[in-house]
């Protein structure tokens, strides 16, 4: 039987209305009234927020075993992380279909450095963040550049570190916790420890410390050995740590500073098995190919809160200063023969670092006028980041022992585009107004962006682009937003509103550049891009009561002027074809999203301790060119047909069902997923179209116990079935008739335990 995906929305939505009509009297339940600060920059429960928000506390995290991006957001319909097969694993956050630097990952307010790939061997992704290091991890789905500017064109993901609060309270000066894991999946360990104290009246203090080691992450291929027929993961060993410390002063009850100096670093070896062998483009045969990748992160910060300012202009404020420095760095080692039969060992390196300094201040404001309630929400944003690219290599003749730093195509160093600098400097202001007795609650909020981009060509880039003329760029982003939430019956409240989304033109496609003489093309820059903008609107109805909580939304968002990096626009005086990055696609995303909560203790005492939680999320995406493309002299290709959007996922649903006890807790919980068939056509040649992947439902068993004050131990057996089956973002586009399609599966059944220790 196959329902439509409204038609299974509604079939979960009306069992929950119908719990809510039997409710004896207003209560609370925990979906709905947790409180936020990402939606609007103030603490708000999420039923008197205006859009769609998720909120994954410190519990849920332990509860579900999360160790990285993919098991934070495996119960979170609409949100997906992709993974790629060999060296790279973990890829972009997708939030409603959109993703990579198209939508905004923070940790404390501070942005995560950019993603950048380029080519086979260089792939800088933004899994920066140790997740045992959050109390909170908050998602506002849509376009939100009215509060956080570019590149929230998709959404927030917003990362909150913990604090020696956390851990002190009346009577507690001091704290120790361990916590020890392992995953069946990678093989991996895992284990930290926290300590916070109390250090005086005014001072307290905490440190947090984790590592993590293991192997490749489990597929289930079917093919090993050596070769492109490879399907099992290349084999890898894995190596992690990270270091959060926080020093805090209260010179009065409120009002606090914050000292925080954090570090997270991985690294990864990889044996790539899977490119061994006669290479079908080059003619050369791998007898050996290995990866080494290791990419950190570091940052300081101070900030400061002052709960009561007592001054015209505030009654609440606070501030902070930072600085982040990210870094990737990727060798390759290739030991090979080619097809003229000589004997080389090719060495690569990529590196990709970006420095960013910022000042952040958030200033609150309450006031009356008449019979409404103002809170007015006001500050400034302003950072400069200074982004290096650089590829480098030798080739060792074994044969001769001549070295080269040529590879072609490309003589060593290069540099993709020049060292940037990026200053975005922005002005927000928000108005929270309550009316009616705070049954209705308008917030309209608009914020100025001002954006500019100076490149500075150095030697490498230079003698790389010899005569290119790179161009600076001062671009000016208004983006306004106005929401609204109703309480028009007692625990019921609609919610909705417009928004605006914008993405500043990147620096590596507006100065792009690389020159081929050999292979005829060349790449140039352009001054002229104008930033990706989108609107989003959305709709929703709520409920909180005793027993249930649940949101009912739709979404209708648009996208204009999106950049396809390296678009060929014709040939140059030369006769070199010529690529140049463009403003030419407009994309429409649309869908409707549904979670519920049930506490069935709230409806008779007999199901005590038992519970139900739901999602459901379904969505489409189309894209149009601007133009027909001339792929080559003389031959036109016609891009102006809408076509599907390949990063939206299909129907995705799941359905959990708990019980607590005292000391002991269960929850069968499952995924269901439908098949991805709404795909882009192959834009040349034949088959006409890509592989679809099939849909699936998924069993996972997760408990937890705690056996002795201060001890729990956590236990999660994933794909309970042992079924064979492909995450939506995880499969790229292949043709129907490929062989290797069992590399992009998901692991098989296995366990992941932890248990965590505390005084």
């Amino acid at each position: 039987m196959r329902l439509h995906p409204l038609s299974l929305a509604l079939c979960l939505a009306l069992p929950s209305i119908a719990l809510a009509e039997e409710a004896p009297e207003p209560g609370q339940t925990a979906e709905l009234t947790r409180v936020v600060v990402s939606a609007t920059r103030t603490e708000r429960v999420i039923a008197d927020v205006p859009n769609t928000v998720d909120v994954i506390d410190r519990a849920r995290m332990d509860e579900t075993l999360t160790r990285d991006l993919k098991d934070l957001f495996r119960y979170e319909p609409g949100i997906s992380v992709t993974s790629s097969f060999g060296r790279f694993g973990l890829g972009d956050i997708r939030v409603r279909g959109l993703g990579g630097n198209r939508v905004r990952i923070q940790t404390d307010g501070i942005p995560v450095s950019d993603a950048f790939s380029i080519g086979s061997f260089s792939n800088a992704n933004r899994n920066f963040v140790d997740l045992d290091t959050l109390k909170r991890v908050e998602v506002v789905r849509g376009p939100t550049s009215s509060l956080y500017g570019s590149d929230a064109l998709g959404g927030v993901v917003s990362f909150v570190t913990k604090d020696p609060s956390d851990y002190l309270g009346e009577g507690k000066d001091s704290y120790f916790g361990l916590k020890f894991g392992y995953e069946s999946s990678w093989s991996g360990l895992f284990a930290g420890a926290t300590a916070a104290a109390r250090l005086s009246e005014r001072w307290s203090a905490m440190v947090a410390v984790d590592h993590r080691q293991g192997k490749e992450t489990e597929n289930m291929g079917r093919v090993g050995g050596e070769g492109a027929a490879r399907t099992r993961t290349d084999p890898q060993d894995r190596d992690g740590r990270s270091l959060l410390t926080k020093l805090v002063y209260e010179p009065s009850a409120t009002q606090r500073f914050k000292l925080t100096v954090e570090g997270n670093e991985d690294s990864a070896d990889t044996d790539l098995l899977s490119m061994r062998g006669r290479q079908a483009s080059t003619g050369a045969t791998n007898r050996l190919v290995t990866g080494d990748d290791h990419q950190t992160r570091a940052r300081v910060s101070l900030a400061h809160e002052m709960d009561e300012v007592g001054a015209w202009f505030a009654d609440s404020l606070d501030w902070q200063v930072y600085r982040q420095d990210s870094e990737t760095t990727q060798d390759t080692m290739e030991v090979r023969r080619t097809s003229r039969g000589v004997n080389e060992r090719r060495e690569r390196q990529f590196n990709f670092d970006q420095r960013l300094y910022g000042v952040q201040a958030n200033f609150h404001k309450e006031f009356e006028t008449g019979g409404a309630r103002h809170t007015l929400s006001y500050g400034l944003d302003v950072s400069r980041a200074e982004t290096r690219q650089k590829r480098d290599g030798l080739v060792y003749n074994l044969d001769s022992g001549a070295v080269s730093n040529a590879m072609l195509p490309d003589v060593f160093p290069v540099r993709d585009f020049p060292i940037s600098r990026t200053t975005n400097a922005a002005l927000y202001v928000q108005d929270e107004i309550a009316l009616a007795d705070d049954r209705l609650r308008l917030i309209p909020a608009v914020r100025v962006d001002r954006y500019e981009l100076k490149p500075r060509a150095d030697a490498i880039f230079r003698e790389d682009n010899p005569g290119l003329e790179i161009a600076d760029l001062r671009k000016t982003s208004v983006s306004p937003k106005l929401g609204a939430v109703w309480h028009f019956a007692g625990q019921w409240s609609l919610f909705g509103g417009y928004s605006r989304g914008f993405r500043s033109p990147p620096y590596n496609d507006v100065n792009i550049g690389f020159t081929n003489r050999m292979f005829g093309y060349t790449a140039i820059p352009n001054p002229d891009l104008k930033p990706e903008t989108s609107n989003g609107y959305e709709a929703g109805l709520r409920f909180v009561g005793p027993a249930l909580s649940a949101s009912l939304s739709t979404y209708y968002n648009t996208y204009r002027d999106f950049i396809d990096s390296t678009r060929f626009i014709g040939f140059n005086a030369e006769g070199l074809q010529v690529f140049q990055s463009q403003n030419i696609d407009d994309v429409r995303i649309y869908g409707v999203e549904l979670k519920s909560s049930v506490d069935l203790a709230a409806l008779s005492d007999a199901w005590s301790g038992w519970s139900l939680r739901g999602a459901v999320a379904w969505s489409r995406g189309k894209g149009r060119g601007a133009e027909a493309v001339e792929v080559a002299p003389g031959v036109i290709e016609d891009r102006t047909v809408t076509t599907h959007l390949a990063s939206v996922d299909p129907l995705t649903a799941t359905l959990g069902v708990a019980y607590d006890h005292a000391d002991w807790g269960a929850e069968l919980a499952g995924r269901f997923v439908g098949r991805k068939d709404r795909l882009p056509p192959v834009q040349s040649g034949a088959p006409a179209h890509y592989r679809q992947t099939p849909g699936y439902a998924v069993l996972d068993l997760l408990a937890h116990w705690d056996f002795t004050p201060g001890a729990r131990f956590n236990v999660g057996v994933f794909n309970l079935a042992d079924r064979r089956y492909f995450d939506a973002g995880d499969m790229p586009l292949v043709t129907p008739g490929s062989n290797v399609v069992d590399r992009f599966t998901s692991p098989g059944r296995n366990v992941s335990m932890s248990l965590a220790l505390e005084w």
